[in-house]
């Protein structure tokens, strides 16, 4: 179990450390940029996309590696044990949608929790990112 917690830790610690690094890139890459405010609001959607999407992939190669170390929990119903349906779970599990086609069972669990959390704290972070950016960019009328 202990094993299984520091895992999940890592796991957390990984994908949050991403997401600080890409949008402390883009609020230093996106005012060196010459083009319009509004490409560089859409550039700043697009590099979260792109930093929620590599931080799903994160989450979903640890349900993989945990489904196949035996102990550390499973996904069961439609998941055929291949990682794009650990890629589909994740992300259903990140942005707290959860269709309930894949369910956890074991210690696996746990990390499934934590990944909505997670992911629910992120997509606001990016949120509050965005807000800031278009205050700056945007001219009031």
């Amino acid at each position: 179990m202990l094993l299984v917690t520091l895992f999940n830790s890592l796991v957390v610690v990984l994908a949050i450390s991403i997401h600080y690094e890409f949008l402390f890139r883009m609020t230093l890459l996106v005012p060196k940029l010459k083009m319009k405010h509004r490409y560089r609001i859409v550039l700043g959607v697009c590099g979260a996309l792109l930093a929620h999407s590599v931080e799903v992939w994160i989450f979903a190669i640890a349900y993989y590696v945990m489904h196949h170390i035996p102990g550390w929990g499973e996904l069961q119903g439609a998941f055929n044990g291949n990682l794009l349906d650990c890629v589909y779970f994740s992300f259903t599990t990140f942005t707290t949608l959860g269709f309930g086609d894949i369910q956890p069972s074991g210690h696996l669990r746990y990390l499934t929790g934590i990944e909505s959390l997670t992911g629910l704290v992120l997509i606001t972070w990016t949120a509050s990112f965005l807000f800031v950016e278009m205050q700056r960019y945007w001219v009031s009328r």
